[in-house]
């Protein structure tokens, strides 16, 4: 497996494009279009709040029946969230708008939307955008970058990634685009994520794997513990590699889901990298804990942890905070043989061992946590498995981001 340019529009059969249609205040990409040459298996994994936007109840319906997908459209700027009967209305037009540009049913267009929550959509802006998308799209690196600039709202750059690997000796590839910066936490967050794959896999297959590689990218993340009523993760594959059909349980499934991981993390870490007000990337790795369920439980609970976020801001090696997070986050393991190490590109240091607090140069260990990127190592001695999860710090700048954000 190779990293390539071109995000969504490197696998074969995909042309995609962004474009300003006035959703946004700023003169700024706010409408997205994907479209595949020919219909494509889909899967998704959606919000897990009660709360859920319009676009999220149309898609769950759509992926839920197994049809094939043709094409899918974002705005941002507007989540059409808590808007009642007039949002799922909107929702279903902006499909069927979409739908008589590609020349499909309305049932094969996916919709996702991102940004305020409550305020009806602008549709004439809408509908003038989609018109002005459908004769955009392209299948160039450019529109690719394009269309992931058009999905982002408080975020402070583009995130996209695209790998190639061989099957049958022919290249297969995978894209995709993600959005996300604020209201980030495990089981997703204010984040959107948009796969495409030339392999030919079924739609079931490919739910299947979508809900394993979330497991261990979207949902080992954090920034600021909210989960949003928007969160979508979409994966589509058109098969116009021209290899054969994947099946479970074989080595072209295993390359596969090596691969579809691999994007599914990158795009989980950009997200976190670009944490609102962030200034530190933090990486959690829980190793030897009983089960693989106790080890992500105990990664996690430490980067939500509003404590231990705010000792990273401040280059603060409080080690009781992150044992004090393993200890409440529901897991189970043995408190005395845990040991605690944290690394960066300033050093490594040990601050306990088996339990037992290690006496440590303090000057060494602020320089270790003032750098960019932290990785905090918690080992102990219940079994062999290991997770980990990334998270940032909470700043002063998260709190003056989420202040005027409506305004």
């Amino acid at each position: 497996m190779q990293k390539i340019v071109g995000g969504i529009t490197a696998p074969k059969g995909y042309s995609a494009c962004g474009v300003y249609a006035g959703i946004k205040k700023k003169q700024k990409l706010d409408l997205a279009l994907l479209v595949s040459d020919k219909p494509a298996a889909a899967a998704g994994a959606f919000t897990t709040n009660v709360v859920k936007a319009a676009p999220v109840l149309w898609d769950q319906k759509i992926i839920a029946a197994g049809k094939p997908v043709k094409a899918v459209v974002v705005n941002s700027g507007n989540a059409n969230a808590c808007t009642g009967e007039r949002g799922l209305l909107d929702a279903q037009q902006m499909a069927q708008l979409v739908a008589n540009a590609a020349g499909c049913l309305k049932e094969e267009v996916l919709v996702c939307s991102t940004g305020v929550i409550g305020v009806p959509l602008p549709m004439g802006k809408v509908e003038a955008g989609i018109a002005l998308a459908a004769q955009a799209l392209s299948t160039s690196s450019e529109s690719a970058a394009d269309a992931a600039a058009a999905i982002c709202t408080t975020d402070t750059f583009s995130k996209e990634i695209a790998v190639e690997f061989q099957l049958e000796g022919k290249p297969v590839r995978i894209g995709g685009i993600a959005k996300g910066s604020g209201m980030i936490h495990p089981n997703m967050a204010t984040m959107l994520s948009f796969i495409t794959t030339d392999a030919c896999i079924s739609a079931t297959l490919l739910q299947s794997l979508l809900g394993l590689t979330v497991v261990d990218s979207y949902n080992m993340i954090s920034v600021d513990g909210d989960t949003s009523t928007n969160d979508t993760v979409l994966a589509l594959a058109n098969g116009c590699s021209g290899t054969a059909e994947i099946l479970p349980g074989t080595a072209a499934e295993k390359l596969f889901t090596e691969a579809f991981l691999f994007v599914h993390t990158t795009l989980a870490r950009l997200i976190v990298q670009d944490g609102e007000g962030a200034g530190k990337f933090i990486e959690v790795t829980i190793e030897g804990a009983a089960t693989e369920a106790d080890a992500r439980l105990m990664a996690r609970s430490v980067i939500s942890s509003s404590l231990v976020k705010t000792a990273f801001f401040g280059a603060d090696a409080n080690w009781g905070r992150i044992l004090c997070a393993m200890g409440y986050s529901g897991a189970k393991f043995n408190p005395d043989a845990v040991s605690i190490r944290y690394q960066s590109q300033g050093g490594s240091i040990l601050v306990v061992d088996k339990g037992v607090p290690v006496p440590f140069d303090e000057a060494l260990a602020k320089r270790i946590l003032e750098a960019k990127e932290v990785l905090v190592l918690a080992t102990l001695s219940d079994g062999g498995k290991r997770a980990t999860a990334w998270g940032c710090d909470l700043s002063y700048e998260y709190v003056r981001i989420n202040g005027d954000y409506r305004s």
